[in-house]
């Protein structure tokens, strides 16, 4: 491309788009990539303060930031997301399904280090919903050189950067210990409020039971839940360290093998979380479930819901971002926690 005085520019095609910002009213594009400059335009191009233009005079090796944004776009578009329309040089792609975001950030990071190139996202290991951005690729100058391009390709190899996956569990028991919850001396607040998160995530709450503290009573109801089809289990209450707290020995008597015990999450430092052999997943919900805003179930939920196994070492991970503010007016997810 080359610079030209925007009085002389008549005839000429513009090589990139051409923004026009009236406060208050407008910021779109006035003139597109690939128009051919009008004498009419001039004046309005000088009011836009456009006394100089680029317009096309493409070197072999070169790449426009259109096509550039695309072939970047190309690298992290995976399954279930749209791509949207090339403007500025920028390009966004949107998920069309509820469901796990995930992000390689090891190839993304490399990606990035290359001078001139950029892929933003969204925090991955997160829910989004169809419509929701997913990411935008662009470059930082009008033209790019196709060896930088390469080198990006030659980094993302054959995988898309970006995953989205759909929720993969249908169904849930809930049980619900305490012996004060099983004599009725206090009501069973945690049920309804684990089954709404649930339900965000296309998840029915099929069982439920008040088995109290008994922790051979309490292994028989998650045994039954399973036995039931149940393709989540969730034990409320009973995960601190007081002897009536029964519930993570009846886990690991129902044969779960635990991932964890514990997070470094607060609020749900009291977390379990295990598995059966089929895969099945369980988890021990620590009393801030019940009444805090956000916690360690719903940054774990999400890539269970997904069908994605959590791990100790992932679980660890979450120490970075794992401390809730308690902020007078709750912004999760769009916050800091967790991410």
């Amino acid at each position: 491309m080359k610079l030209i005085r925007t009085q002389d520019a008549a005839g000429q095609v513009l090589c990139h788009d051409m923004t026009q910002i009236i406060p208050g009213q407008y910021k779109d594009a006035r003139f597109r990539k690939g128009h051919i400059v009008r004498e009419e335009d001039i004046p309005i191009l000088l009011s836009m303060g456009k006394e100089n233009l680029y317009v096309w005079e493409m070197q072999p090796g070169m790449v426009h930031e259109n096509d550039a944004a695309e072939r970047l776009c190309a690298l992290c578009q995976g399954s279930h997301m749209e791509r949207g329309q090339v403007k500025e040089g920028k390009l966004e792609l949107t998920a069309s399904i509820d469901g796990l975001f995930r992000v390689d950030g090891a190839r993304l990071n490399r990606i990035n280090l290359l001078d001139g190139i950029i892929i933003a996202t969204r925090h991955g290991g997160t829910a989004v919903r169809a419509g929701d951005k997913l990411c935008g690729t662009r470059v930082i100058p009008l033209v790019i050189e196709e060896e930088k391009l390469r080198a990006a390709e030659e980094i993302a190899g054959t995988a898309p950067l970006l995953e989205l996956l759909p929720w993969k569990l249908k169904t849930a028991a809930v049980i619900a210990t305490g012996s004060e919850i099983a004599k009725g001396l206090v009501e069973d607040a945690f049920t309804p409020v684990v089954a709404g998160k649930l339900s965000a995530y296309g998840i029915e709450t099929i069982r439920t039971c008040k088995p109290g503290d008994d922790m051979e009573t309490i292994t028989q109801e998650i045994l039954a839940a399973k036995s039931a089809g149940a393709g989540l289990i969730l034990c409320t209450g009973g995960m601190s360290v007081d002897p009536d707290d029964r519930t993570p020995g009846a886990i690991r008597a129902s044969g779960a093998e635990i991932a964890a015990y514990g997070a470094p999450v607060l609020p749900g430092a009291m977390f379990l979380l295990g598995y059966f052999a089929d895969g099945t997943p369980i988890m021990g919900l620590p009393g801030c479930v019940m009444y805090a805003k956000s916690t360690i179930f719903d940054l774990v939920l999400p890539r269970v819901a997904a069908g994605v196994p959590v791990t100790r070492q992932e679980i660890a991970a979450m120490g970075e971002g794992g401390l809730c503010l308690g902020c007078k007016a709750c912004t999760y997810p769009n916050c800091g926690f967790g991410k």
